[in-house]
């Protein structure tokens, strides 16, 4: 599970270890994926990666499936945003952006994927964004990422549920993380949740319940799909 140090990811690594799951924490700084483990308990694994690196990569998913044997779930949650007009949006950022939420995500879930196709079955679930499917003002690189997911996402379904692997995404809209918090509060935030039907943002949990949800058998017949859980965002 990557990206779940903080935010979203650790709301979902919580959720899943709730519900038995043993949990492999994956995150940028080593030092914080082994205390959040321990946070976890329940024989969570933490293992420090960079996912824009392919052979990082590789050595951690090696280190995840000596550990702890097969991955059942892969939960690609890593992602950052660099916001500026676009106008304004430098190259660093634009490419720091792919190569973290795209990039990453194609890297994990093919070294990951690998594995389950020898094994004949897998989850993977895919974290993109309401951002994939509207645009938003000063979010050039994150929805062209976040598109590139949910695209990226439905190539692997096509290709590996034929094999036991099935491929799906998540697309919340704002969601209430400390980040979340930040990055939304006062009058941006307000008028923001106006154009949500629902009125509100979304909670941690309320994503991790969609993750959940994607990685049980109850949704076995579920692929190549992105669940939406932006309380009617994207529907006006």
């Amino acid at each position: 599970m990557t990206g779940a140090v903080s935010g979203i990811g650790a709301a979902i690594a919580d959720v899943f270890a709730d519900a038995g799951a043993q949990i492999v924490v994956v995150d940028l700084d080593e030092n914080a994926t082994e205390l959040r483990a321990t946070e976890i308990g329940r024989g969570a694994l933490g293992i420090g990666c960079d996912v824009s690196d392919p052979t990082s990569v590789d050595a951690a998913v090696q280190r995840a499936v000596t550990a702890v044997g097969h991955v059942d779930v892969l939960i690609n949650s890593a992602g950052i945003a660099a916001l500026a007009p676009a106008e304004e949006l430098s190259l660093d950022a634009w490419n720091r952006t792919m190569a973290v939420n795209l990039s990453g995500t194609f890297f994990m879930s093919q070294a990951v994927g690998r594995h389950m196709l020898a094994a004949g079955r897998g989850k993977i679930i895919n974290l993109a964004s309401q951002a994939a499917s509207v645009g938003l003002v000063e979010h050039a690189a994150y929805c062209a990422s976040k598109a590139g997911v949910v695209g990226l996402t439905k190539v692997l379904a096509t290709e590996w549920a034929g094999r036991g692997v099935t491929a799906n995404c998540i697309s919340p809209t704002v969601v209430l993380t400390d980040l979340g918090r930040k990055a939304w509060a006062g009058e941006k935030g307000e008028a923001a949740k106006r154009e949500i039907p629902v009125g509100r943002f979304a909670l941690p949990r309320e994503v991790a319940g969609a993750a959940l949800f994607l990685a049980s058998g109850a949704s076995d017949m579920i692929n190549g799909a992105d669940l939406v859980v932006d309380g009617g965002y994207t529907i006006r």
